[in-house]
C-alpha cells in the first residue's frame, strides 16, 4: 500500500471521527441532521476508497447505500418529522457540552489503548482504521446517552452504526449479504424509531424521553 493510499484512508476515517465530535457539540436539531449527513457522505467516500484499494467491487454497494439512505433519505425523513411535529428547537443535553466533549476525548483515547494491544499482529493500516472506527462507535453511543431528544438519539444510533460499517470495510471488507442485511436493519430500526417518535409526540406532546419517566412515576 502506497503512502498516498494510506493517507487518504486515514484522512477519511479521521474525518468521520471529527464529525462525531461535531455531532456531540451540536445543540440544534437542524445542525445535527446536517452534520450526520456529512458524516454519512464521508463514510460513503471511505467505503468507496476501500473498494478501490482492496479491489472489492461489492463494497461499492455499501458506499451507495450509505450515500443514498444515510446521507439523503434518512436526514430528509427526519426533517419531515421535525416539520410535521413542530419540534424546531435546541437539544437539551443531559450534561454540559464541555463535559460531553471531554468524555468523547477520553473514549477516543480508550479506543486506541484497547485496540493496539489486541491487534498487535495486524497491519498498521488495519489497526489505526479499527481504532478510528471504535472511537466513532463509542461517540455514537455517547450521543445517545447524553441527549434527551428522541431524534438526536436516532442520530446517535445511526452514527454508531457508521462506525461499525467503517470497521467492517477497513478490515478487508465484508460479504455483500452482510451489507444488505445491515441496510435492511437500518431501515427497520429507522421505521421503529419513527413510529416511536410519532406515538410519543401524540401521547405526551413532546419528544423528550424524560416524559416517559415522569409518566411511569405518575402511574406508580
Amino acid at each position: 500500500m502506497t503512502n498516498l493510499t494510506f493517507d487518504i484512508s486515514h484522512f477519511l476515517a479521521g474525518g468521520m471521527l471529527v464529525l462525531s465530535f461535531v455531532i456531540l457539540y451540536q445543540d440544534r436539531l437542524s445542525s445535527l441532521l446536517n452534520t450526520f449527513a456529512m458524516q454519512a457522505t464521508v463514510l460513503a467516500a471511505a467505503v468507496a476508497w476501500q473498494a478501490q484499494v482492496q479491489h472489492a467491487p461489492h463494497l461499492y454497494v455499501t458506499a451507495v447505500i450509505a450515500l443514498v439512505f444515510k446521507a439523503a433519505i434518512i436526514p430528509a425523513a427526519l426533517r419531515r418529522i421535525m416539520v410535521k411535529l413542530g419540534i424546531h428547537r435546541e437539544i437539551e443535553p443531559v450534561v454540559g457540552v464541555g463535559v460531553t466533549l471531554l468524555a468523547g476525548v477520553g473514549l477516543a483515547a480508550l479506543s486506541i489503548l484497547l485496540l493496539y494491544p489486541v491487534t498487535a499482529d495486524a497491519q498498521a493500516f488495519t489497526r489505526e482504521d479499527l481504532a478510528f472506527a471504535l472511537a466513532v462507535v463509542l461517540l455514537g453511543l455517547l450521543t445517545m446517552i447524553t441527549r434527551h431528544n428522541a431524534i438526536s438519539q436516532i442520530i446517535g444510533f445511526m452514527s454508531l452504526e457508521n462506525g461499525l460499517v467503517l470497521a467492517a470495510t477497513g478490515a478487508n471488507g465484508m460479504p455483500l449479504v452482510v451489507e444488505i442485511s445491515v441496510a435492511f436493519s437500518i431501515l427497520i430500526a429507522f421505521l421503529i424509531f419513527g413510529i416511536f417518535v410519532f406515538r410519543m409526540r401524540e401521547r405526551f406532546d413532546t419528544v423528550d424521553i424524560h416524559a416517559l419517566d415522569r409518566f411511569r412515576k405518575g402511574r406508580a
